[in-house]
């Protein structure tokens, strides 16, 4: 991914502030705190204090630089995209918050707003690649951006969010990333009553395609390689629960499901999920294995079967995943964690030992 600033940013900002942050120097060293510059809010922007921030695998990459054949890392590193905090000030001309709203910021802190897909409110496609909301382009103070492993943020208001007061904040904030990477998809391709849907996987991503799915009234159905998630699958809102190392299991679903979404990181065969779509069937990436999978075009031939990919959301569909949630109750599961526990999280993650997604109190960062 190209870190080139948009072509619309040209402006700078007067001035900044420091901040406290936990940063990695490189891809081998820990996080630790470090000092970092936000910047004085300019007129459209809102000034954020971070209350929690949710631990992405994606964080675990970047701050490790195992993607840097695509988004290379710029270190220091201050990782964090799943962001929920209170307003503390907003520019002259932003008008959607005010001082003490609740409010959030995910992926994305901006995008270059005139292309096609910008203007059809898909900014997460933006032509221009959009600014992630950290290691991508700042075009105010130089360098790149930095995550919500701190204690405040700095965004333009057409990239913050609303937080319906019903949530508990905790439990919200991995919801602008594990959780808009999973309703987008199924609200996509309109997975609603009537349907059978799979979610493959049930980690941080597939314990929230799970619950949207349930929630979206689906008739729903978790795979897992583990026996001993079959109660937490269902718990969780599975109606059935098939362990895919299981041939007979599987083959009992063969031909029926209208939708999966693939929520696996990991190495899997990917053709025997193809096989349990039915005619017109699609089956939706949004884990990203290392290795490109091999698929059998008989797998799509027969039962004109699709597969396709997606990436979290727009601006306009990510409020519309927070409202949804708000409605229906919906939040992750989550362990809260210190900051200074981070470190020992990312070790965790590398084992999948968390039941599903980390968060960090903030308030952490002040002791």
């Amino acid at each position: 991914m190209s870190t080139t600033a948009p072509a619309h940013a040209a402006q700078s900002a007067t001035g900044s502030t420091a901040a406290r942050s936990y940063a990695a120097k490189s891809a081998t060293s820990p996080l630790a705190p470090h000092t970092i510059q936000r910047r004085t809010p300019t007129a459209s922007d809102v000034a954020i204090e971070i209350l929690f921030c949710g631990v992405c695998h994606s964080d675990l990459h970047q701050v490790r630089n195992e993607w840097q054949s695509v988004m290379p890392t710029v270190y220091p590193v201050v990782p964090g995209h799943e962001i929920l905090g209170r307003v503390t000030s907003t520019g002259s001309a932003a008008s959607k918050f005010k001082k003490g709203d609740i409010v959030a910021v995910g992926c994305m802190v901006d995008s270059d707003r005139v292309c096609p897909q910008c203007k059809r409110g898909l900014e997460q496609y933006c032509e221009k690649i959009p600014v992630l909301t950290y290691n991508g382009p700042d075009k105010h103070l130089g360098g790149v951006t930095y995550g919500g492993y701190s204690e405040s943020i700095v965004v333009d208001e057409a990239f913050v969010l609303k937080v319906p007061s019903s949530l508990d904040h905790a439990a919200a904030a991995p919801l602008l990333c594990a959780g808009i990477t999973t309703f987008s998809p199924l609200h996509h391709w309109r997975v609603g009553p009537g349907q059978k849907v799979g979610i493959v996987g049930l980690g941080g991503l597939g314990h929230m395609g799970v619950k949207f799915a349930h929630a979206l009234g689906a008739h729903t159905v978790l795979f897992t390689t583990s026996a001993n998630k079959v109660e937490d699958g269902k718990r969780l809102g599975a109606d059935e629960v098939v362990i895919s190392k299981d041939a007979a299991q599987m083959q009992k679903h063969a031909g029926s499901f209208n939708f999966i979404l693939d929520c696996v990181s990991a190495d899997h065969d990917i053709n025997a999920y193809l096989n349990l779509l039915g005619v017109n069937g699609n089956m939706v990436l949004v884990g990203a294995p290392e290795k490109p999978f091999p698929v059998s075009a008989f797998s799509l031939l027969f039962g004109r079967r699709s597969l396709s990919g997606s990436i979290i959301g727009g601006i306009k569909e990510t409020q519309e995943m927070l409202d949804f949630c708000g409605k229906h109750n919906i939040v992750c599961d989550i362990e809260t964690i210190a900051i200074q526990q981070v470190n020992e999280a990312y070790d965790r993650l590398l084992t999948s030992d968390v039941k599903y997604r980390f968060v960090i109190d903030m308030a952490s960062l002040k002791k």
